[in-house]
This record gives structure tokens, C-alpha cells and sequence, in this order.
């Protein structure tokens, strides 16, 4: 009885939406309802309303969408008789439609997300055995050697802990390969990383050949040790201490639980968070899907592998013949293959790892390359909404994450459609300039809110359409070529411990240039239009304005590919504990303030350094979180700058042996709660007014700053070509 209640409460309430979306009403009617909409979730937002009042203002908002939908389809597409205008103005309308149907899925997945999952920490009685593996390619080994070093000293039992360095860039493949810079660096990098896992009493393993890359080799992995428990951590990111007892204690809940995934967190910047100077004070790109998404994805049992930062079930693993390597993807297909044969997953939201972005955008643009091929591999071979074993909300939110990496389609359409009437005067889109702002104009705003509805201080206004903007210039040649081929894309290492010296342009910047020149010819036709054809001027204006935003959003994506110079090799993180400095035969109370993968700063009284000058070598004294005796670590003084009655004493390590990496490791990833703190640090909400026009001084400066980066990068040729000229005439 209860269940028929349901079914007719719900039958009317769809009817009800659907008689007033499709209600015919006059433009001025439609303009006041929009404006009601709109003022009643801005007031929602003002006065903080969550939980129902949260999806009150979504439902408002859906209604704007959805009435904006009905219009779209019905009234506004060019006719078939006119085939210039007819298909690029269904192709317009596919891309909308498209982004209706990702805001959708987006609603169902975070509209209310599962809060933060309390600690829970696991029986000390009842510990299982975890293999830990560490795959890695071509990683230096100093990386190698603090992640190492940190996933050997997390908190548990040393007996029930093996850790294990899988190195496919030491294969025997590769040490016998005919090329012989490539078998020697094959055979150098073997004998290196074998005695640097035996110092840090790790076990190295390795193959005969690189068949299936990162999946194959964790599969090896799997076939050589014995662990109940897998815990999988990229060469570059290393654990903290208690990664282990947040994480393994959920298994004895749940005997169909195949994976724990924490998030990635970085302590450097991606390329457009250094570049535009927005790492400190904004969230960072990642912190959207693992502070939000993953929490949606874990209501509906579908929060999925990353690749790292994860334990899995060796016993689910082997239900499936170990990690799934069809896709260049290997950590969602094989969550895909395990949901689907009934296993569960969580997620849970502390930063337990600390690791590395690509520093450079062209190894940005490779990244996620990768990753959206893999993801339309994994669409075309494992078609999620079909996959047998998924529940309903499994296949929609496995579609969503799949589907999200077709974006660079619609982008590209987005970018040209305004340029199709500008300089070919064609009507892909039949509206008015009224109907423009009551319609289109309602739902973009509408969207934009319902966004900071959704992800508030996760991700700031306009920030994720020039993600999107900046990835599709290269991304789409990438999409293309795994649509038409998908069996052609292999998986590729992303180099992350880069460091760029000079300031330059990318090397992947020129289409940047050239679509930004095309967008200021689009704007200057667009004043011309205006005065010359002025029975046409409302439209002109709507088209005009979509160009500048587009416009704007180049313009800020030429700071993004001017890559800024820096002196220092990686991210510094602040810290406050207490050492002791030796250096000259004599020992100095200090405390050390910021320490990187490469060094730390130290403070100590002035009255103690005369004689302390650069290149001095010294040690610096501390105490590990790991043991109660203090511990030494080898360093060299790189600068010297007084500061009052203190100097700030630049450090840089100078690792000896197995030990100085774990005291380095110690240094800089044991403890997790300054992760914690760093992200809450960042997150607020500047508001959708607030953010727009921030978002707008922004990208004025960085439009400026490109093109300086741009002229800068002519002159070089211009006296290159003066002096082959010179040349040329002697």
C-alpha cells in the first residue's frame, strides 16, 4: 500500500513539472519567472540553507533548466531546408544538451553527498597482513627512496608489513634491449634500485618484460607475495604514518569490501595553479573530485580505484584474475569489473598521502591525455550503463565519470559557434535578443549557481571551464584518435619531478595564440556589425558577448602556457618542530620551519653564527615521530639571511644512507593532519559575484602577462634572423 503511495505521489509530481515546463507563456512572463528563481536561491544561498532547503533551491534551479531545455528543442533550431545552418546548429544543440545531461548526472551523484566517514580504527588483535607495492618506470631513486622510506615507517606491525618496490624499468627486457643507452640505463637503474631496497630492507622485484604496464605489473606483484591486504602507492606519493590504521579497520566490517581509496593530495602545484599564482589561497582542481564527487560516488557504492593512495582486497583481486589491463586505465576498469561481480567499496575523505602533479603543462596536457582515453577505452569496451552486476546508481555514476572526458566536444563547439554568424553571418541559433536573455541567459546563470550549490568552496566560479578550456585545445585530437582506434593509446609514465629554470612559453602554447587572435578579429567585426547593420544589433550584441566570454576565457589560458621560472627544486611545506643544528664543532638550539623533499629552513639566534657561512656542511639533530631517540641527518648551508635576532639558515640535505631517507620521509610526509590543514586552509566560498569578478582581474593580468611571454619569445628569433642576415650579406 505504502509503495503504490509512492509510486502515485511521484506520477503526480512528474506531471505537474512537466504541464509547467511545458507551459506556453508570453516573454514577459517568462523574464519574471526566471528573476523569481533566481532571487529565491540567491536568498537560500545568503541565509546558508542546507539539507532540504539545499534541494529546494536545486529543484528551482532544475525547473529553470528544464523549461530552458523545452524551449531549445522546440523553438530555437534552424529549419532542415537550410543545411549550413541547420548542422551546426543541431551540433550547438547537441553540445547543450550534453551539458544538460552531465549537470544531471551530477545532481543524482552530489546533489547529497555522504558526510566525511568517521576513523575507524582496526582491532591491534585482529591486524591482517599487507603487502605494500610501489610501482614505478623511470622515477629517480631519491624519489623512490623517501616514498619507500615512508611506507616502511607506517604505524604497524613490522611483521604483518612487507613493502615492495615493483620496477618495470628494469626489466629483463629492457636490460637486453638491442638499443644499448637503453639497456645499460636499464641495467644501471637495476643494480641502483636493488641495493637502495636492500638498505631500506624493502624487496625489489622485477620482470622478464613489460607486457600490460602498470596493471601487469601489479599483477607480478601479486603473483610473488601473499598479503591479505594490498596497498597500492605511486612512486611519487608517499604515505603518512597512520595510513594504515585509518584504513585497513574497514575490512573486519565488511567481507565484500575490495577497496579503501583515500584521496590524492599534492604538494606542489599543477601547472595552472604556479603559473597563475593561485596554489596558496584556491582550491586545487583535485579537491573537487576527491573532497565532493567521491563522496557522491561512496553513497551509491561506486566510489572507485585511483590508482593509489588505495587498499584492496587480495582476495576480491584474485576473483577477477587480478588488476584489469584492457584499458590504459587499469584502476577504474578493475573497480568497474569488481562492482559489477558484487564487491563494495569506501571512500574515505582524510589526505593520507602526500605526492607530485606534473609540474610543466605539456606534461599536463600528457596526463590527461592518458586519462581520457582510458576512460573512453573503458566506455567502449566496458559500456558501464550495460555492464551486467552494477546497480541502477552504479551504472549512472560509473557513466558520468566516463562520459565527463567528452568534454573537449563540446567546448570546441562552444568556442566556435559564436564565430559561425560573426564571419559567415549564418543562424544557428533562431532567438531573439529578448528571448536570449529570458531563456539562455536565465539558464546560464541558473547553472552557474546550481554549480556553487554543489561544490561551494571545493571549486571557485569559472575555474573548472578553464580546466576544461585549456584541455580540450590538445585533448581533442586525443579523443578522436581512441574513438576511431581504441586499442591504439599505451600507457605512458607522467613526469612529475620537474622543474622549470627560465621563465619561457610552453611548448604546446601556439594554438592558445592563435585562437585568442582569431576572438579579438571576432570582437572587432562584432562593433563593426553593431553600426553597420543595426536592425540586427540585439542579436549581434548576444553573440558579441558570448565571444568575449569565450575571449576572456583565452585570454586567461595565455598565462596558463607562460611558464613561470622557479629557483626551488620542489614545494616547501611549513612545519614547527624543534632540532638541534650542528655545524663549526658546535651545537645550536634551531627549530626547523619549512622543509621540502630537498631541504629545510632552519631558525637559530644570531649570536651563534659568526662563523657560519654557505657551503658550511653540518648535521641537523631531531626526533623522529617514529622512535623516542633523537636522530641525525647530514646537510650543506645554501644561504645565510638575518632576520632581527634570528637568521632563517637554508639547508639542503646531503642523504648518506638508507636511514636519511627516513628521516627525510619523516621530515616531510609522517605527519597527515598538515595535509588536512592546508586544504581547510584554502576552502571558502568567494560567491558567484565575488569569484566572476575576480576571475576577470585575473585573467586581465594573465592575458597581459602572455602576450609579454609571447613578444619576449619573438625576439630571440628576430636577432636570430638579423644575423643570418648579416651573414648572408658579408
Amino acid at each position: 500500500m505504502r509503495k503504490a503511495r509512492s509510486v502515485f505521489i511521484w506520477a503526480v509530481v512528474t506531471l505537474c513539472m512537466i504541464v509547467l515546463i511545458t507551459l506556453p507563456v508570453n516573454l514577459q512572463t517568462q523574464l519574471i519567472t526566471s528573476i523569481t528563481v533566481v532571487t529565491v536561491m540567491a536568498l537560500i544561498k545568503i541565509l546558508k540553507g542546507e539539507g532540504t532547503w539545499r534541494l529546494v533551491a536545486l529543484a528551482f534551479g532544475t525547473s529553470i533548466v528544464l523549461r530552458y531545455v523545452y524551449w531549445r528543442t522546440t523553438n530555437t533550431l534552424p529549419p532542415l531546408n537550410q543545411p549550413e545552418n541547420f548542422i551546426p546548429g543541431l551540433l550547438l544543440y547537441l553540445a547543450e544538451m550534453y551539458s544538460v545531461a552531465m549537470l544531471a548526472l551530477s545532481l543524482f551523484i552530489v546533489a547529497t553527498p555522504l558526510p566525511p566517514r568517521r576513523s575507524r580504527a582496526a582491532n591491534p588483535g585482529r591486524l591482517p597482513h599487507v603487502d605494500v607495492f610501489v610501482p614505478t618506470y623511470n622515477e629517480d631513486a631519491g624519489l623512490l627512496g623517501n616514498t619507500l622510506a615512508a611506507a616502511k615507517a607506517m604505524d604497524y606491525p613490522a611483521d604483518k608489513l612487507h613493502v615492495w618496490l615493483l620496477d618495470d624499468g628494469g626489466t629483463l627486457q629492457k636490460r637486453n634491449s638491442g638499443k644499448l643507452l637503453e639497456a645499460q640505463a636499464a641495467a644501471a637503474r637495476h643494480v641502483e634500485l636493488k641495493q637502495l631496497c636492500q638498505d631500506l630492507d624493502v624487496t625489489y622485484l622485477t620482470r622478464d618484460r613489460n607486457d600490460h604496464a602498470k596493471a601487469g605489473n601489479l599483477n607480478n606483484g601479486m603473483k610473488h607475495s601473499t598479503g591479505e591486504l594490498i596497498a597500492v602507492f605511486d612512486a611519487d606519493h608517499a604515505p603518512a604514518r597512520d595510513f594504515l590504521i585509518e584504513t585497513v579497520g574497514y575490512f573486519e566490517d565488511d567481507p565484500k569490501l575490495f577497496l579503501v581509496q583515500t584521496p590524492h593530495f599534492f604538494i606542489n602545484p599543477d601547472p595552472l595553479e604556479r603559473n597563475l599564482r593561485t596554489f596558496e589561497k584556491m582550491p586545487s582542481e583535485n579537491e573537487m573530485f576527491y573532497g565532493i564527487i567521491q563522496r557522491g560516488l561512496d553513497k551509491w557504492n561506486a566510489a572507485f580505484f585511483c590508482g593509489s593512495a588505495a587498499v584492496l582486497s587480495r582476495k576480491a583481486l584474485e576473483s577477477q584474475n587480478g588488476f584489469s589491463g584492457i584499458s590504459i586505465t587499469e584502476d577504474c576498469e578493475t573497480a568497474l569489473a569488481l562492482h559489477g561481480s558484487g564487491w563494495n567499496s569506501i571512500y574515505v575523505d582524510k589526505p593520507l598521502i602526500a605526492g607530485l602533479q606534473p609540474a610543466t603543462f605539456a606534461s599536463f596536457i600528457g596526463q590527461r591525455s592518458r586519462w581520457a582515453q582510458g576512460m573512453m577505452q573503458i566506455l567502449r569496451f566496458r559500456f558501464p550503463l550495460l555492464k551486467r552486476g552494477l546497480s541502477i546508481p552504479q551504472r549512472l555514476c560509473y557513466m558520468s565519470s566516463t562520459l565527463f572526458w567528452l568534454f573537449p566536444f563540446p567546448r570546441t563547439i562552444f568556442l566556435f559557434a559564436p564565430l559561425f554568424y560573426l564571419f559567415f553571418d549564418l543562424e544557428i541559433f533562431t532567438a531573439s535578443g529578448g528571448e536570449f536573455l529570458a531563456y539562455t541567459l536565465a539558464y546560464m546563470l541558473v547553472n552557474l549557481m546550481m554549480q556553487n550549490y554543489l561544490y561551494g568552496s571545493f571549486r571557485w566560479p569559472w575555474i573548472s571551464e578553464l580546466y576544461e578550456y585549456v584541455q580540450t585545445v590538445h585533448l581533442l585530437p586525443a579523443v578522436v584518435s581512441v574513438m576511431l582506434n581504441p586499442r591504439k593509446p599505451t600507457f605512458k609514465v607522467t613526469a612529475k619531478d620537474e622543474s622549470i629554470a627560465v621563465s619561457r612559453l610552453s611548448e604546446i602554447s601556439r594554438p592558445f595564440f592563435v585562437i585568442f587572435a582569431v576572438q579579438i578579429i571576432a570582437l572587432v567585426i562584432t562593433i563593426y556589425r553593431i553600426y553597420a547593420e543595426p536592425y540586427k544589433a540585439d542579436v549581434t550584441l548576444v553573440v558579441g558577448g558570448w565571444n568575449v566570454i569565450n575571449l576572456i576565457m583565452a585570454g586567461c589560458a595565455l598565462g596558463v602556457v607562460s611558464e613561470r621560472g622557479e629557483r626551488a627544486l620542489s614545494r616547501r611545506v611549513r612545519v614547527n618542530r624543534r632540532c638541534e643544528f650542528y655545524a663549526n664543532g658546535k651545537w645550536y638550539a634551531a627549530s626547523i620551519e619549512d622543509v621540502s623533499v630537498h631541504g629545510a629552513r632552519l631558525h637559530i639566534f644570531n649570536k651563534h653564527l659568526d662563523e657560519l657561512i654557505v657551503g658550511t656542511p653540518g648535521e641537523m639533530r631531531f626526533r623522529p615521530y617514529s622512535g623516542a631517540d633523537l636522530e641525525t641527518l647530514p646537510l650543506i648551508v645554501r644561504n645565510i639571511e638575518p632576520s632581527g635576532d634570528i637568521s632563517n639558515v637554508g639547508c639542503q640535505y646531503v642523504p648518506k644512507s638508507a636511514l636519511d631517507h627516513r628521516l627525510i620521509a619523516d621530515l616531510m610526509f609522517a605527519n597527515s593532519d598538515q595535509w588536512t590543514q592546508f586544504q581547510e586552509s584554502r576552502r571558502r566560498n568567494p560567491g558567484l559575484i565575488r569569484g566572476t569578478i575576480w576571475f576577470l582581474g585575473l585573467s586581465l593580468y594573465q592575458t597581459s602577462r602572455g602576450l609579454v611571454y609571447f613578444f619576449r619569445s619573438m625576439r630571440p628569433e628576430r636577432e636570430a634572423q638579423q644575423q643570418a642576415a648579416k651573414v648572408n650579406a658579408g
